[in-house]
């Protein structure tokens, strides 16, 4: 599982680092759509960090995808391409938010 998990961290990264006009159908998103994948693609980073079970507390770890998206935000400030957006870390902190609370609902329930 963490080798999926690095992998997508990479992968997001790349993906927030290029210019959104060389991602297919990126400038056709809707500013709504547009945040709920933000917030679906926290909520499974944060989601899959979760199942790696790293030797950290589960809040750690999702503090930690939180600042990671917070850095990705930082270089869109100064990115040519892109841009700093606050509703796009609201996006990120409601999908690592919701990961947790499920992650901590089905671990109560398969106890």
């Amino acid at each position: 599982m963490r080798p999926i998990f690095f992998a997508s961290l990479f992968g997001v990264l790349y993906l927030s680092i290029v210019p959104s006009f060389e991602i297919p159908n990126f400038a056709s998103l809707s500013f709504l759509s547009d945040k709920l994948v933000h917030a679906l693609i926290y909520f499974y980073l944060a989601y899959t960090g979760l199942l790696c079970r790293f030797n950290i507390s589960r809040t750690m770890i999702i503090v930690l995808i939180f600042i990671f998206g917070l850095i990705i935000e930082i270089i869109h400030y100064y990115h040519p391409y892109r841009f700093f957006e606050y509703l796009d870390l609201l996006a990120n902190l409601i999908g690592v938010t919701i990961a947790l609370l499920i992650f901590k609902i089905k671990n109560n329930i398969s106890y």
